[in-house]
């Protein structure tokens, strides 16, 4: 089990080795100053090596401080509950994992971390939760948000990761108070995705593409996301995801290396797999490229990444990322939300991780976002009223509601 309070001195001097070696180089990057990328120049990019790996890696630093500057922003992380109706292949909480211990907050529980976080200065919270569509769990989440929007005075800015709902309740969610969502697709590629998940009527690829279109509609900011090294995908395939996540206009991203769950039917393919740091180096690259892509997007450095590097989100952070989730689930709670093995941070409380992630963040050349929602610029632009636009200061933050 990787600790998120590792911060030996092999480390540091690691993190500055790798920034060294993403400085460009005087060879001349004439892929990466096209304006925009084709699927092949995305294929080519994602086998980089040496002098274009380098370049490409500078390249979407170089985007990243021109267009979003270097700030990185605490979003709090509640895993709210890991009761799922979903059976994904891949997911350690899936429905028919009997030997994971469901839980569920209590709404005390709930806000208590939003406490922390308000207390704390993140000013955003991610709620995150497996997937459920029943009325008590809606309205449940429903009260949730108006309780935390009250214990705030609306400072808090909540993103929620719920899955496939209606578009009423994604109506009724935003209108208690959360503005925005994750909704990961995990990949883009159809005959992949039907690999991925069983073949029945709430796991439809089709589905989860008009629930994107409906939060939209609904007036979130939103996100999606991919796996990256997943049995039967394929460069060419994630080639295509990062054109699928420009072409739907997402205005934030989550997405990591695939790692593998032992309680999973996906686990059998273990010994197919890319092997760890290639997943990861491939993520680096997913990363940077979709930087690059979509110049103003919010980023997230996913938790998985340090599952394989102990400073992985701090290089995601270097190539491109500019949000970050310190962990605000109750410890005892942690081991049952395992999505994948491994994962780090599970015996760590709030105050250790925020310690450790502001270090490493400064360490990694960023300033964090204090006390700032951090919108997606990219929904601000988009907005044709910018006085409906959800961006926020502390000193207008009590405007919102």
């Amino acid at each position: 089990m990787i600790s998120c309070s590792i911060s030996g001195r092999v480390l540091w001097v690691e993190l500055i080795t790798f920034v060294k070696n993403i400085a460009m180089t005087d060879q001349t990057a004439t892929l990466l100053s096209k304006s925009d990328l084709t699927h092949s120049d995305l294929i080519t990019l994602l086998n980089a090596q040496g002098d274009l790996r380098k370049n490409l890696f500078a390249r979407a630093a170089e985007i990243k401080n021109k267009c979003i500057g270097n700030k990185v922003y605490f979003r709090g992380l509640i895993e709210y509950s890991n009761i799922c109706s979903k059976n994904c292949y891949y997911c350690g909480v899936r429905r028919e994992n009997h030997k994971v211990e469901r839980y569920q907050l209590t709404d005390e529980e709930v806000l208590e971390a939003a406490q922390f976080a308000l207390d704390n200065h993140f000013a955003s919270i991610v709620i995150q939760s497996g997937e459920r569509s029943d009325h008590k769990f809606i309205d449940t989440i429903e009260r949730l948000l108006c309780k935390i929007k009250k214990l705030s005075d609306s400072r808090l800015g909540i993103t929620l990761s719920m899955g496939e709902q209606t578009e009423e309740t994604y109506n009724r969610w935003f209108e208690a108070g959360a503005h925005r969502y994750l909704l990961r697709i995990e990949t883009s590629d159809r005959e992949l995705y039907s690999k991925l998940h069983p073949n029945d009527s709430i796991h439809d690829f089709d589905a989860r593409i008009e629930s994107l279109r409906a939060l939209r509609r609904a007036g979130y900011q939103v996100g999606s996301g991919v796996m990256i090294g997943l049995p039967f995908q394929t460069i060419e395939s994630l080639a295509h995801d990062l054109l699928f996540l420009k072409e739907i206009d997402i205005d934030m991203a989550g997405m990591g290396p695939f790692i593998e769950h032992k309680e999973t039917p996906l686990y059998k393919y273990t010994g197919q797999l890319l092997p760890r740091q290639e997943r990861f180096e491939l993520s680096l690259k997913m990363v940077a490229l979709l930087r690059i892509l979509m110049k103003n997007i919010n980023i997230a450095a996913t938790t998985a990444m340090q599952t394989i590097d102990p400073q992985g989100r701090e290089k995601s952070i270097m190539v491109g990322s500019n949000v970050i989730m310190p962990n605000l689930t109750p410890v005892k709670y942690r081991e049952n939300y395992k999505l994948y093995e491994d994962k780090p941070c599970i015996d760590e409380e709030a105050e250790q991780c925020r310690s450790c992630l502001e270090a490493r963040i400064h360490i990694a050349g960023n300033e964090i976002g204090w006390d700032e929602w951090g919108d997606s610029k990219h929904f601000a632009l988009r907005m044709p009223d910018p006085d409906k636009v959800q961006l926020v200061d502390p000193k207008s933050i009590n405007k919102v509601k």
